[in-house]
């Protein structure tokens, strides 16, 4: 590290948890993350803040105006633009250090498994079923760490999967296919509140760096946030013995 370097992450390296090794790690490490909206705005900014050297930014949506309530990495400028490229620029523009690799597109198949195989770590930022459960595969699969987030109206939800842990859950152990709604849980049916996803989308920056820098303790089991009485609670969640899509640890899809 140069001494600009140095400077930019100074805070972090006086952190004994983290200090110079940590910081390398992070400028070394790759991260995934699937969704540019809500939860992932707030996630991207803060790694990319953080110094992690590289950041994968998944999303084939474009920008609306009723994005802007809660989805930070946008303005108004970029209302039909592409939320990827859009939520690129801003990144960009609070450290271009941070190289930001752009996929306008829905990772599916064995493309998602071929993406989720180059990365350090995985957050899930989207807001659907299909798409979680596809993200869970892959990663349980590929033995790649996934952060999962979600929020809806005034409740946030934080769990983090570790398919390098024969203990952790994944997210099928706790929502079983075929028991899930979209439209449950879905932002245009039910509305959520703008700071709330901030909250959920820096807890996952926040594992993620712990994960990569070897800062504290990883997230065990379940969290969930009350934003109308700022609460939390926390839920030990055991790994489903027959689950299936744990069984699948370590079969890689080949490439």
């Amino acid at each position: 590290m140069n001494d600009d370097t140095l400077l930019r992450y100074s805070r972090h390296i006086l952190l004994e948890a983290v200090g110079i090794e940590g910081q390398e790690r992070l400028l070394a490490a790759r991260v995934l993350i699937v969704g540019a909206g809500g939860l992932g705005s707030p996630a991207a900014m803060y790694l990319a803040a953080a110094g992690v050297g590289q950041l994968v930014l998944a999303d084939d949506d474009g920008v609306e105006l009723h994005n802007l309530q809660r989805q930070i990495a946008h303005g108004t400028y970029d209302i039909d633009r592409r939320k990827a490229e859009s939520a690129a620029e801003t990144l960009r523009s609070i450290n271009p250090e941070t190289r930001v690799e752009v996929l306008c597109e829905r990772l599916l198949g064995e493309r998602l498994a071929e993406v989720v195989a180059g990365v350090d770590a995985v957050l899930d930022c989207t807001d659907g079923f299909a798409s979680r459960y596809a993200i869970n595969d892959a990663c349980q699969r590929q033995g790649v760490v996934l952060i999962s987030g979600a929020a809806i109206r005034f409740s946030g939800q934080l769990a983090v999967y570790d398919p390098r842990d024969p203990e952790s859950p994944c997210y099928a152990c706790l929502y079983p296919p075929g028991d899930s709604d979209d439209d449950a849980l879905s932002c245009a049916e039910n509305g959520v509140i703008g700071p709330l996803v901030g909250v959920v989308g820096s807890f996952q920056a926040l594992e993620a760096l712990k994960l990569i820098s070897g800062a504290g303790t990883p997230h065990k089991g379940l969290s969930t946030f009350d934003a109308m009485t700022g609460s939390w609670r926390h839920f030990n969640v055991p790994r489903d013995p027959s689950c299936p899509v744990c069984q699948l640890r370590g079969e890689a899809v080949s490439l």
